[in-house]
């Protein structure tokens, strides 16, 4: 398979852009790879820039839920960058998708619109401090929500203690605001509202964690959270910004039946382009300026292009059987993944929600950060390497969730199966 276009532009990123890349993930080092630069997407397939076609299960990191380039999302924003790519000032579009996602989110009564999904996280937390005149957040291990400071950190050196930087350029009394707790750890939930519950500001979560993988909440543990942060006055963050419009219309908190005091959404509700959103009750949001004193802003929040390819997105998603299809597809891939696997006898545990889901190449079920982090990373970048060389683009980490579009057909889901069971027979043989 030729690279040598994609060789040639290595080279020149690297010598402008950290590692060549604009995200790390890309750089494909935890595959011990090379990335490809593409050159056009189109459906559920991406070509590269030498020609080398792909069936495309990262989709944009989860925002390709009806495949690249729709001619419907294509269309609005044509439309829209016809009449202006950025105004600084509000635009019709900006009203609408906020209709529409709040009528998909009763708990989001009132919301504010980012440029990115990070953004989101820090307005909504900025918030919970302001509202609740707290100081701590609350994360879990394994759970990413973005690159703000306070949430760069890991796990002390106790089940509930405070964060240490887990990044250079971080400050320790920044960290120190943030503590980190097993994922599905009921006692460590527990024992730590029991000691702090009074202090936390907020509990924020993806409540399918797709950062470590795909890993569900365990049954009753995000009712156990909800009890934990209603009775001690902290503020329940739901992070969405992958699940958003990707498990259920209406995201996680739909399918569960949980209500957060506060949402974040990204990725789907702007089609593909960059967007983030905020919100939840109104007494909450009305902190927010200029009704309230805490300050948030962006010149490019409720960009009109990305306003008009949510809400051509949106409209899409609520066309009847969507989710059933997505469903669908989900299980078909699953079950491509699982059948594959014993038939060469190579140790694979396949997780999914819907429509996103993880091959972790270990014992499963995988229900936290030390599951997965036990799982054979080795192992996952020779099957991620022999996917890409027989066309199949898979996210390049084991500890990123793969999405399924409904652009995905047979002929896709065939190539599929077929370059899986070349990469687990290869694996077999060593």
């Amino acid at each position: 398979m030729s690279q040598s276009r994609s060789a040639e532009l290595r080279q020149r990123a690297r010598a402008l852009l950290p590692g060549g890349v604009n995200s790390p993930v890309r750089a494909f080092r935890a595959v011990e790879g090379e990335p490809v630069f593409i050159a056009e997407a189109a459906g559920a397939y991406m070509t590269d820039v030498d020609g080398n076609k792909y069936v495309d299960y990262v989709g944009s990191w989860g925002p390709m839920i009806l495949g690249h380039a729709h001619p419907r999302v294509v269309e609005a924003v044509q439309r829209a960058m016809q009449r202006g790519a950025s105004y600084g000032a509000p635009c019709p579009a900006e009203v609408e998708l906020a209709e529409v996602v709040s009528a998909a989110y009763p708990s989001m009564q009132m919301l504010r619109m980012t440029s990115s999904g990070t953004e989101a996280v820090m307005g909504a937390l900025r918030v919970a401090r302001g509202f609740t005149g707290r100081e701590l957040v609350v994360k879990f291990e394994g759970c990413y929500h973005g690159g703000a400071d306070y949430l760069l950190v890991k796990a002390g050196s106790g089940a509930a203690t405070f964060g240490e930087p887990d990044s250079a350029g971080v400050p320790a009394g920044i960290a120190a605001t943030t503590v980190v707790l097993p994922w599905n750890d009921d006692a460590a939930a527990r024992a730590l509202f029991t000691a702090r519950g009074r202090d936390v500001a907020a509990l924020i979560l993806e409540p399918v964690v797709g950062n470590m993988g795909c890993v569900p909440a365990e049954p009753g543990f995000l009712q156990l959270l909800r009890e934990l942060t209603r009775e001690s006055g902290a503020l329940l963050v739901f992070d969405e910004v992958m699940t958003g419009f990707r498990v259920a219309y209406g995201g996680a908190q739909a399918l569960y039946g949980i209500e957060p005091d506060l949402t974040t959404l990204g990725k789907i509700v702007g089609g593909g382009l960059p967007v983030g959103v905020y919100g939840g009750r109104r007494e909450i949001m009305e902190r927010v300026s200029p009704l309230g004193p805490v300050y948030q802003a962006g010149t490019l929040s409720g960009n009109p292009l990305a306003m008009a390819a949510g809400v051509a997105t949106l409209a899409l998603l609520r066309e009847p059987g969507v989710y059933a299809r997505l469903q669908a597809l989900g299980a078909q891939l699953e079950a491509l993944l699982v059948d594959a696997a014993k038939a060469s006898s190579v140790q694979l545990t396949v997780q999914r929600v819907g429509s996103m889901l993880t091959p972790f190449f270990g014992a499963g079920p995988i229900r936290s950060w030390d599951d997965a982090n036990r799982c054979d990373r080795k192992r996952f970048a020779r099957f991620h390497r022999t996917l890409l060389e027989h066309g199949v683009y898979w996210p390049p980490s084991q500890f990123e969730a793969g999405f399924i579009s409904l652009a995905h057909d047979d002929a896709a889901l065939e190539q599929t199966r077929k370059a899986v069971i070349v990469a687990l027979a290869a694996l077999a043989a060593q």
